[in-house]
């Protein structure tokens, strides 16, 4: 997963975030699919209708759950509760009763005449107050869309499981109007069309229940694209509400942007196929908002503001993707058994978030130097970024055991930190690979190595992964990782820049318009319900420029009234602002109305900067040569 930044730490600022055919078997049916069937042509008051028959049972109860945890989220979701009128009906159309023994669980009775279940499901994003981040519904990436011209299907917001039959095949139809495009990560099986030529039931199969959680789908009125990436078949599918754009105007950037990562990835084929599902929020109060991406082992759900121009849309999307498709390396081809064998209602988590997420966010990151997409000042100035913003969160707690109770206190509340010092720790020991092997090897060898021994089918032990990699490389990722990772010691990141022939100076850095180097300059009142500027405005450039003061409260941006619930939807565009822009803002200086009415210009404020030394010697430059290209 994703999670933008602004919207991560503006959520913490602001929140503080049917066939009658039965199997046949000793215990349960195991040879025949079940049979599931989600109709999109009978919504009643924004709710699906979802039809489940999962064959003959021999036992006098059977449970049936909706997962309270997803893969990939690392947060309670809890999809139970947005299931209404459940209901469970014998071979002769009876009702059978049932007891719903929490959120997301109904233990049905008189099991050996089950037939088939039926339920509604109502989406999340239309309910939404925090986009799921720190909030009571689920991450929207992960969430469910009901609109008359779209609906995104992630399937595990509409389909669970029985306790025992998470392995049994699943044959799933989803009918739909004739006119609908669809677009799914999941095997088409065939469509049937209605005789009148409205409907069309497009059948699909999924060989588990992990494969039903694990294809999102989209559902209406959107544009798609395809295109080839090193043998893989990329499907770019966009919603657009307002039409502003289109898969066909992002794709060359897609393009572009996966074709170096595959040229960078090498031989690593994990996949022919890979879908990106691109959902553009109006930023109206039913839409969602919690902007990043949901990785999924062969595709990924975007959510994005559709009124992001086209070149900061691009770049947004350039940020997420690529940080979504690495994860075809990781947990695609390497991954611990809590993974393999997820539990969706009583999960237990590997320590090895630094990997999962920091390994998958850093490639994000240096693929793009090392492929020539952003300048070596560009990589510095993003690597001084997660410093900065890791070092405002907790330094010494152990990266394992936060990984390992990430759903717990305090554990939760450092999550985002695995895409900041979990991708800093992945740097280190890139860095201490190319020292050792004279900069021949690095962590992209050491994930190819682990991915040939392992692979999408084999998971590794998690108490075992730390020897695992040792006995592959050298005795100081040993040290590095009993200190650093296990251990609560804080890195030195000079050390390892110094390896490298890099250091750490005071500087005047670039930096934006609602932060100094990665420090917010603004905060709520939650008794007000106002956003202001506090005291590190003055050391924003732009704005004490225009001679804005700390406490000024924030009315309007271009038009729009900022409150606590408007804020994280209007600060995302204000990051995104590029110099040039016209922009008007009103602020309330102690009841004084206060306009600005300017064209921004970039900003500045004094900190510090990863920069080359100028003593480097020719071995720390031939390493940081290795580094950064090789």
């Amino acid at each position: 997963m994703k999670i933008r930044i602004v919207s991560a730490l503006f959520i913490a600022m602001l929140v503080a975030s049917c066939s009658s055919t039965k199997n046949s078997g000793s215990d349960l049916a195991v040879s025949l699919p079940i049979d599931t069937q989600i109709n999109l042509t009978k919504v009643v008051n924004d709710k699906v209708p979802v039809t489940i028959n999962p064959g003959r049972f021999t036992t006098e109860t059977v449970t049936y759950h909706l997962p309270k945890v997803v893969q990939g989220t690392y947060s309670v979701s809890d999809f139970g509760k947005y299931v209404d009128d459940f209901k469970a009906f014998d071979y002769k159309g009876n009702e059978l009763t049932f007891n719903k023994t929490d959120t997301n669980t109904w233990v049905i009775n008189g099991a050996v005449n089950l037939d088939y279940i039926t339920y509604y499901v109502n989406d999340t994003f239309d309910i939404e107050v925090t986009g799921g981040i720190g909030g009571d519904t689920p991450f929207s990436p992960a969430g469910t869309n009901i609109e008359s011209d779209n609906y995104v299907l992630n399937l595990h917001g509409f389909i669970g499981y029985f306790d025992s039959l998470k392995n049994n095949q699943y044959k799933l139809e989803v009918t739909a109007p004739a006119d609908f495009v669809r677009s799914s990560a999941l095997q088409n099986a065939g469509i049937k069309t209605s005789d009148d030529a409205k409907t069309a039931t497009t059948m699909y199969v999924a060989p588990r229940y992990f494969d039903i959680t694990d294809n999102p789908m989209m559902y209406g009125k959107f544009t798609v694209e395809e295109f080839q990436v090193g043998g893989i078949k990329i499907v770019l599918s966009v919603y657009s509400p307002n039409n502003m754009h289109s898969a066909s105007s992002l794709k060359d950037a897609m393009y572009k942007m996966m074709q170096a990562q595959k040229t960078y990835l090498g031989d690593i084929n994990s996949t022919s196929r890979y879908d990106i599902f691109l959902y553009l929020s109006k930023g109206e109060q039913n839409s969602p908002k919690g902007f990043g991406a949901l990785e999924h082992h062969t595709s990924t759900v975007v959510v994005m503001p559709e009124a992001m121009p086209e070149d900061a849309l691009a770049e947004s999307m350039i940020e997420t993707v690529s940080h979504e498709f690495f994860h075809i390396v990781s947990p695609l081809s390497v991954h611990s058994e809590d993974v393999h064998y997820f539990d969706y209602n009583n999960p237990t988590f590997s320590k090895h978030l630094w990997m999962y997420e920091g390994v998958t966010e850093y490639f994000a990151n240096l693929f793009q130097v090392n492929q020539g997409l952003i300048s070596e000042e560009d990589f510095y100035g993003k690597i001084m970024g997660k410093i900065q913003t890791s070092l405002q969160m907790n330094d010494s707690m152990s990266f394992t055991e936060m990984s390992e109770n990430v759903l717990k206190d305090p554990y939760a509340k450092q999550y985002y930190n695995v895409y900041q010092k979990g991708a800093l720790i992945g740097m280190c020991v890139d860095v201490l690979m190319r020292e050792e092997s004279n900069g021949q090897r690095g962590i992209l060898s050491l994930m190819k190595e682990l991915s040939n021994k392992y692979g999408k089918n084999k998971p590794f032990e998690d108490d075992k992964l730390f020897d695992e990699i040792v006995a592959m490389t050298y005795p100081s990722l040993r040290t590095f990782f009993d200190t650093h990772v296990i251990g609560t010691t804080p890195i030195n990141y000079n050390e390892f820049f110094n390896k490298v022939g890099l250091e750490i100076k005071a500087d005047k850095v670039e930096t934006n318009y609602i932060q100094n180097a990665g420090a917010l300059i603004v905060s709520g009142d939650g008794q007000k319900g106002t956003i202001f500027f506090t005291d590190l405005v003055l050391d924003n450039s732009f704005w004490a420029e225009q001679g804005v003061q700390p406490n000024d409260v924030i009315k309007e941006i271009d038009g729009k009234q900022v409150t606590l619930q408007s804020a994280n939807q209007i600060l995302q565009d204000v990051y995104m602002w590029k110099p040039g822009k016209d922009v008007e803002v009103k602020l309330d200086r102690e009841g004084k109305e206060i306009i600005i009415k300017t064209k921004t210009t970039q900003s500045y404020t004094q900190g510090e900067a990863l920069m080359p030394k100028a003593d480097a010697t020719e071995a720390q430059i031939a390493l940081r040569e290795a580094w950064l290209k090789g």
